[in-house]
């Protein structure tokens, strides 16, 4: 075994893909764990199926790759070729591997269902591989060892694929080299733009150490910073990346909501819970959206008392009180209403904070004096109100989400004390 800087290629096999029938969420997480391995994902294909054009992928990748890891094609029916192709590939031919075959058998058992011969053909694997146990599906993975490169191969379905990674295939990669140590660690941000934010930690990013770099990760009202260690060991990268956070803290602290994988509603449900505090939402051009973030979270319900969604203007009066009057003056996309609004959802549902939300989302909608885009929200506590307003722009999926978003941070900075911080 030998410290190595290992490198990979992920190949994906179907027809679906190439039409876009099946969107490829295999590569991201196969990429994913990889990476948290110290293996580099340097190139990934999809292939159809058609065997010549898989097995020219696969010699191609063999130049450039230690690794090879492919999935799909291992079904039982016709258009699964991916067995046949490794064969030609490998100069071999298919076996029937008993081990597989009672894995097989015990699966169908334990599910009560009859196998056919098609079933069992499944259990015929190319001579040169080690069978890789599929817990979760008819079709085992296959591993080969084949001058000095691995090929991998698993099934397409995504749940049976993450399982023999899992199982199999990262323990068997970990015991086969030693890795070169790689240390990631994300930051979460939210309410600043991208570029005002890159503007803001310039210097901080310049005086990183040689050993890490900076990935700028942006999404809808959110930005991800994502810090790569490599080169020394994994407690040396993880110390030098604490200190390189605490630097950042006292750069935008107010900004950062989370580290790596926690989500926005993930964390206001922790602030929520810690302090023993509720909240209710009354929102109408987000739909439902931000009830459906909050709520997205296990445990919600300790925290979470309820929502409305008062699209049509007569039941902002008739669920929460709005005046009709102020609705006609000032509109039902205005800082008055959306004030009423969050007041009167509050009280409803008696809870600690109540957000309200109000806007155009578009692309119809708009007036001389009032955008797309336009959104209004509040956030009420049991002695004031506060309104926020923003603009944003004219695609309706995307307004819908920052509005949401916004709301959330608009709730984050409430708990915390920093709503009114500059």
């Amino acid at each position: 075994m030998y410290l190595c800087a290992m490198n990979c290629e992920i190949i994906t096999i179907g027809d679906e893909l190439l039409i876009g029938q099946v969107i490829d969420t295999n590569s991201a997480y196969i990429a994913n764990r990889l990476n948290e391995i110290g293996i580099r994902v340097t190139r990934r294909t999809a292939v159809g199926d058609v065997p010549d054009d898989m097995i020219n992928v696969l010699s191609d990748a063999s130049l450039r790759a230690s690794v090879i890891l492919m999935t799909g094609g291992l079904g039982p029916t016709k258009d699964d070729k991916t067995k046949d192709v490794l064969c030609d590939y490998f100069g071999t031919s298919l076996t029937f591997n008993e081990s597989s075959f009672k894995d097989l058998e015990e699966l169908f058992k334990t599910r009560g269902r009859e196998m056919t011969e098609l079933n069992r053909s499944q259990a015929e694997l190319p001579d040169n591989c080690i069978a890789l146990q599929n817990k979760l599906g008819t079709a085992p993975g296959m591993w080969f060892d084949h001058n000095d490169k691995i090929y991998i191969s698993l099934p397409g379905v995504p749940y049976e694929m993450e399982n023999l990674m899992k199982e199999q295939v990262l323990p068997r990669l970990k015991e086969r080299f030693k890795l070169e140590a790689v240390f990631h660690r994300t930051i979460q941000t939210t309410g600043l733009a991208e570029s005002v934010l890159a503007d803001r930690i310039r210097e901080w990013e310049s005086a990183l150490p040689p050993c890490f770099k900076l990935a700028y990760l942006p999404a809808p009202g959110i930005v991800r910073l994502r810090l790569t260690g490599e080169g020394k060991t994994y407690d040396e990268l993880k110390a030098l990346s604490e200190k390189c956070i605490a630097d950042l803290r006292e750069l935008i602290g107010d900004q950062i909501f989370g580290y790596d994988d926690e989500r926005l509603p993930e964390v206001i449900g922790k602030l929520l819970k810690s302090q023993n505090q509720t909240v209710s939402v009354a929102e109408s051009c987000s739909g439902g959206y931000l009830a459906h973030l909050i709520t997205s979270i296990a445990g919600s319900s300790e925290y979470f008392k309820g929502g409305i969604v008062p699209y049509d203007n007569s039941f902002k009066t008739k669920l929460l009180s709005v005046d009709k009057e102020l609705i006609l003056t000032k509109g039902a996309v205005s800082e008055e209403v959306v004030i009423e609004m969050a007041r009167n959802c509050r009280k409803l549902f008696d809870t600690d904070y109540a957000l309200s939300i109000s806007g155009i989302a578009g692309p119809g909608g708009a007036t001389p004096e009032k955008s797309v885009g336009l959104v209004w929200m509040a956030i009420a506590t049991r002695d004031k109100v506060q309104a926020r307003k923003f603009q944003f722009g004219k695609n309706r999926t995307l307004n819908i989400t920052l509005t949401a978003n916004s709301a959330l941070e608009l709730l984050r900075r409430e708990i915390l004390g920093l709503l009114n911080a500059n």
